[in-house]
């Protein structure tokens, strides 16, 4: 058991305490809304991610994990303590550092001899060396431990991880986090620090790419007369391409894709390189949401002025209630500027609050968002939208087209209730 401490409670940091403390570490994580801090002590979670609550509420009940107000609790008696605090895009794109350097120096004076720091926030290539210049201690080791935790499976990301990365140039330090994991099964990838955080960057950046070209491959079919479901299962048997990723859609969203993919072009430019490629996934992407408003467009008749628009789903995935950089979002801001009317439905989201249009009507229910529409599209894969009936959505609305941004509905059920199924590629 080792004792650690979590500075920040953001998606990151709070999965990172319960799953360690579930490791059987000792976790004491920190933050500074003493209100949250408050609410987690009562085992309270305010994310929506699968088993987290379960986890938060063993660790309490264990006594291995707790939640303070500050991180200077938090370090006191730590072996390793982890900075897991958000590393919000500046306006040229890169990450800012400042919340990781302000935590960095609040804690610099109170961490216990030969402490280790984690960089466990995505953070730029040579965050290692910004943190030591901050800390300012010769005895504090800082090693780089980047997350890959996608929202909607974080828990069993961390506990059941394709690859533990850890970057530190002392192999003792590196040695030290790897043995964290000791009870996880996965590859240890031990590294220098700049690999480590390139590693991340690399990773959701070729991702992104992937979801970029199974779009742009989306439209070519709906050119030529093909059907991109039957394109992503050929191409998914090819064990050099694989199906994850391959699945088409709105464009891609959500706190890490847009952010990272931008700073890592950054990141590029100031070493010199011209990232096209990257600039190019990125300018898809923003294509792919003119895209889809054209197709709701093009069902509403050709004109959204005066139109309502019925969307399923808000959350830039299915399984959270992340609102940052929803393609949904994105889509539905340009429908509100040509004049649209948006009834939305998400089963996270139960009424307006920041991330949602001003304008937009949140409804209770997905059938009541269909009330009136000349129009339904879904933006979000929850999978509660395959099994509702289109015959009430037909009784509701007086609009026949549905825009499927998931190719989630099943399009021989929806036609045989009138309906046109519009969907992505096909």
């Amino acid at each position: 058991m080792t004792r650690l401490a979590i500075i920040g409670t953001g998606y990151v940091g709070l999965t990172t305490g319960a799953c360690f403390a579930h490791l059987g570490h000792e976790v004491v994580c920190a933050d500074i809304d003493e209100r949250k801090v408050e609410r987690l002590q009562r085992g309270e979670i305010p994310i929506v991610e699968h088993r987290l609550d379960e986890l938060v509420a063993e660790g309490l009940r264990k006594g291995n994990l707790s939640f303070v107000v500050g991180a200077a609790e938090a370090v006191k008696d730590c072996e390793i303590a982890f900075l897991c605090v958000p590393t919000p895009q500046g306006e040229d794109g890169s990450a800012d550092l400042s919340y990781v350097e302000t935590a960095a120096r609040e804690i610099a004076s109170l961490l216990p001899y030969e402490a280790i720091v984690v960089n466990k926030s995505t953070v730029p290539v040579g965050s290692t060396k910004v943190v030591e210049r901050v800390l300012k201690r010769p005895d504090v080791r800082v090693v780089s431990n980047p997350e890959f935790l996608r929202e909607g499976s974080a828990v069993d990301d961390f506990l059941r991880p394709d690859r533990v990365v850890v970057g530190c140039d002392d192999r003792s330090a590196a040695i030290a986090v790897g043995n964290l994991y000791d009870k996880v099964r996965a590859q240890i990838i031990v590294t220098d620090p700049a690999s480590a955080e390139t590693i991340k960057y690399a990773a959701n950046a070729f991702l992104a790419t992937k979801l970029s070209f199974i779009n742009a491959i989306a439209a070519v079919c709906e050119g030529v007369g093909a059907d991109v479901n039957d394109v992503v299962v050929g191409m998914g048997y090819d064990k050099r391409i694989g199906s994850e990723f391959l699945r088409p859609g709105p464009g891609w969203g959500g706190s890490c894709f847009p952010k990272d993919s931008r700073a890592l072009l950054k990141i590029a430019n100031e070493a010199g390189y011209r990232f096209d490629l990257l600039a190019g996934v990125i300018t898809v992407n923003d294509e792919q949401f003119d895209r889809v408003t054209d197709k709701i467009r093009v069902a509403a008749g050709g004109s959204l002025e005066g139109k309502t628009v019925a969307v399923w789903g808000l959350t830039f995935k299915a399984r959270t209630d992340d609102l940052r950089d929803s393609p949904s979002i994105s889509i539905i801001n340009r429908l509100l500027a040509a004049g649209a009317t948006v009834q939305a439905f998400d089963p996270t989201v139960d009424a307006p609050k920041p991330g949602v249009p001003a304008g937009v009507a949140v409804c209770a229910d997905a059938y009541d968002a269909t009330k009136d529409a000349d129009v339904l599209t879904v933006l979000t894969e929850w999978d509660d939208f395959r099994w509702l009936d289109p015959k009430v959505v037909a009784a509701n609305m007086p609009g026949r087209t549905v825009v499927d941004g998931r190719n989630l509905l099943e399009r021989a059920a929806w036609n045989h209730a009138g309906f046109t199924h519009l969907g992505i590629g096909r």
